[in-house]
């Protein structure tokens, strides 16, 4: 078994990253996992979170995504985001865009008439979500004049 395996995550607006990985730690929408050279086959749908990405020599990197899905096989990991930022690139600003845009889908998932009651509670979670990783990662997730 190899030691590595090949990681890309792309965004709409771009490529973050492809490179060789010891391992890949997802914010799974059913729970956290770890993808490492190996794993069996699965396509993983994700939640606001952070991606942590372990490079060959240790090193860490982490990635905030809104969500998207990851597939995985023995040998890689492809990550589609909804949308994704490098840690280093999360600044209050593009975190307060984040969550306007998740108040913007709650606000129209309850005023969609046809919107069952699972379609407002996957866009609450998903409201929740967006909110737990700005928290995590030190950004205020009232800090706009966001609708509540």
């Amino acid at each position: 078994m190899a030691d590595t395996m090949q990681f890309d995550l792309v965004s709409p607006e771009r490529n973050l990253v492809s490179v060789p990985v010891r391992e890949v730690r997802l914010p799974g929408a059913e729970g956290d996992l770890t993808a490492m050279p190996g794993h069996a086959p699965a396509i993983v749908n994700l939640r606001p979170g952070l991606v942590t990405v372990v490079a060959a020599d240790g090193s860490e990197t982490e990635f905030a995504v809104t969500g998207g899905f990851a597939e995985i096989n023995n040998e890689s990991v492809t990550l589609l985001a909804e949308r994704g930022h490098p840690r280093a690139e999360m600044t209050q600003q593009v975190f307060s865009e984040m969550m306007a845009q998740a108040h913007r889908r709650v606000q129209a998932a309850k005023e969609r008439e046809s919107a069952g009651e699972e379609i407002v509670a996957a866009a609450v979670k998903l409201l929740a979500d967006m909110e737990a990783l700005g928290t995590h990662i030190g950004l205020d997730p009232n800090h706009s004049n966001f609708p509540h």
